[in-house]
C-alpha cells in the first residue's frame, strides 16, 4: 500500500524584545551564567504580580498580520498548568479560546516551483519555561529563560512531506527575520519546532493517532527526525501494529527517537482564565499604529523583482532572503540607473562573499549602494577595468572612502591609451622570444601569459580588450 503523511508543526518564536514578558529581566540570556537573570515575578515567587509588555504584543501583531490572520478586538490569558522541574509557578501563562489571532495562512514556494499553502490553526503570545539538563546524574535547572516572550503558531495539518516542513521552517525564518519580530536562531532556541507526524493510505481523507517529535534544534534536524518517524509509522502498520500517540524525542547524534511520554491532550492542562492579567483590547487606533510601517513581504518584493527589473527567479530568491540585501539591491539600482541584473551579478558575486567573510549584513557595510553603483559605472566606462573595479569594493569597505577617491589617490585609472599598451606588449614580446617562438608554433593558449605580464607591468591598469587585440596582432604578425 502507498501511504502519504500528514504533518503539523508547532513552533515557538521567541521574540526579540528587551524584557521579558511580564517582568523588567533581560529578555535574551543566551550567554549568561545559569540562575543570574530572574526575579521574584519571572521565578513564580508568591506575592508578585505580572505586567504585560506591551512591545511584545505589537510584534506579535506585526506577525499576525504577515500570516493572514484575524486579530481579535479582545484577548484574554490563560493559566496552563502542568508540574515539571523548570516551571516555578506550577503553570504557564499562555493564551487558549481567546487568543489575540486566529487562523492566517503562509505560502510557501516548493523545490520543483510549486506553491503550498499552509493554514495556520493558532497564533497566540505566552511565556517560556526554564531549561533542565542532566549533568553526572543530577538534574540541574536554570530559570532564566523563565518569561521570556513567545508567540506559538500551530499549522493545520497541511504538510505532506519532510521536504515541505524544512521548506515552511525556512520561510517562517526569513519572515521572522524580516519583519524584525524574532532572531529566528534555532541554535539558540529562538526559533523552536514540535512536529505531529502521522500517515495514510494515500487518498484517504480521516486522520489516524499521530506523534509529536520534540528536541530538534535546527531545520535539517526537523527533516531528518520527519523522515525517521514517517518510515517507522510504516514499518508498524506494515507489520500489523498500530500507531499510538507518544511524545518522542531526537537525538540528532545517533538519528533515533525515542518515547518521552504519552502525549498530552488540551484537557490535561485546566486551562482557565489568568485572574492577574487584564484582557488586551485591540483597537482599530492601536492596531493602525503598529502596522504603519507594515513592510512589503519577502515572496511580494520577489515577485515585483522578477516583474519590475526583469531578473530571474534565482537572483530575485538570492535577493529577497534577507530584508537589508534586498533594500541594498534597490537603493544600488537606484544609484546606478542602468540595467539591475548587472547591478544583481556584481552584488551576487562579489558583494555576497564579502557578506559570508565579514559576517555583516548588508546593511553594515561601508560599501553603501551609491558606492557599488559608482564602481560598477566607473567600469562601465573604461575608468578602470574589472579586476580593478572588484579590488575597488574591499578598498572601499576597508577605508570608508568613495571608490573615485580612492582611484585619483593610487593612480587606478586604466590604461587605455592604445600606443601606450602597443609599446608595453612590444617590450614584453621583445624580451621572452622563447615564448614568442612557442605561441607561433601553435601553443596559443600562452596568450593568457602575455595578457598576465602586460598587466603585471602595468599594475593591472591595461584596458584588456585592448592588451589581448594588440598582442594577437603582435604575436600573429611573422617576425
Amino acid at each position: 500500500m502507498e501511504y502519504e503523511a500528514i504533518i503539523g508543526l508547532e513552533t515557538h518564536i521567541q521574540l526579540n524584545t528587551e524584557t521579558k514578558i511580564f517582568c523588567s529581566c533581560k529578555a535574551d540570556s543566551w550567554n549568561d551564567p545559569p540562575n543570574t537573570n530572574i526575579c521574584p515575578v519571572c521565578t513564580g515567587l508568591p506575592g508578585v504580580l505580572p505586567v504585560l509588555n506591551k512591545a511584545a504584543v505589537e510584534k506579535a501583531v506585526l506577525l499576525a498580520h504577515a500570516m493572514h490572520s484575524e486579530i481579535r478586538p479582545v484577548s484574554y490569558f490563560d493559566r496552563k498548568n502542568y508540574f515539571y522541574p523548570d516551571l516555578p509557578k506550577g503553570y504557564q501563562i499562555s493564551q487558549y479560546d481567546q487568543s489575540l489571532a486566529h487562523g492566517g495562512y503562509l505560502d510557501v514556494p516548493m523545490r520543483d516551483g510549486e506553491m503550498r499553502r499552509v493554514s495556520i490553526h493558532k497564533l497566540h503570545i505566552e511565556e517560556d519555561a526554564g531549561k533542565t539538563k542532566n549533568e553526572q546524574g543530577r538534574r540541574l535547572i536554570d530559570f532564566n529563560r523563565c518569561g521570556v516572550p513567545l508567540i506559538e503558531m500551530v499549522t493545520g495539518p497541511d504538510i505532506r512531506s519532510a521536504e515541505e516542513a524544512a521548506q515552511y521552517l525556512i520561510r517562517l525564518r526569513q519572515l521572522l527575520r524580516w519583519l524584525g519580530v524574532s532572531e529566528a536562531d534555532m541554535e539558540k532556541g529562538h526559533l523552536r519546532c514540535d512536529a505531529n507526524v502521522s500517515i495514510r493510505p494515500k487518498g484517504a481523507d480521516y486522520l489516524n493517532p499521530k506523534t509529536e517529535i520534540k528536541n530538534v534544534n535546527s531545520i535539517d534536524a526537523v527533516r531528518q527526525a520527519i523522515e525517521t518517524e514517517i518510515k517507522r509509522q510504516i514499518r508498524a502498520v506494515e507489520g500489523g501494529g498500530k500507531v499510538e500517540a507518544w511524545t518522542l524525542s531526537w537525538d540528532e547524534d545517533s538519528g533515533t527517537l525515542s518515547k518521552m511520554r504519552s502525549k498530552e491532550t488540551e484537557a490535561d492542562y485546566r486551562y482557565f482564565r489568568e485572574p492577574d492579567l487584564l484582557p488586551i483590547h485591540m483597537d482599530e487606533a492601536w492596531k493602525s499604529e503598529i502596522l504603519a510601517a507594515f513592510p512589503e513581504l519577502p515572496l511580494e518584493r520577489r515577485t515585483r523583482f522578477m516583474a519590475e527589473y526583469g531578473l530571474p527567479a534565482y537572483d530575485a530568491d538570492l535577493l529577497t532572503a534577507e530584508r537589508s540585501l534586498s533594500d541594498y539591491f534597490e537603493a544600488a539600482v537606484s544609484a546606478y540607473g542602468g540595467d539591475p541584473k548587472r547591478v544583481s551579478n556584481w552584488l551576487l558575486n562579489d558583494v555576497m562573499r564579502m557578506l559570508n567573510e565579514s559576517g555583516k549584513t548588508a546593511g553594515e557595510l561601508r560599501l553603501t549602494p551609491q558606492f557599488l553603483a559608482e564602481i560598477i559605472k566607473m567600469v562601465d566606462k573604461g575608468t578602470v577595468n574589472t579586476p580593478t573595479g572588484k579590488g575597488l569594493l574591499e578598498k572601499t569597505e576597508e577605508t570608508g572612502k568613495s571608490p573615485r577617491e580612492i582611484v585619483e589617490a593610487e593612480g587606478l585609472g586604466q590604461v587605455s591609451d592604445s600606443e601606450a599598451i602597443r609599446q608595453i606588449c612590444a617590450q614584453i614580446l621583445a624580451d621572452n622570444p622563447e615564448q614568442v617562438a612557442r605561441y607561433r608554433g601553435g601553443k596559443t593558449g600562452l596568450l593568457g601569459w602575455f595578457m598576465g605580464q602586460v598587466m603585471r607591468a602595468t599594475r593591472g591598469k591595461a584596458d584588456p580588450n585592448t592588451t589581448r587585440r594588440i598582442l594577437q596582432e603582435l604575436l600573429d604578425t611573422s617576425a
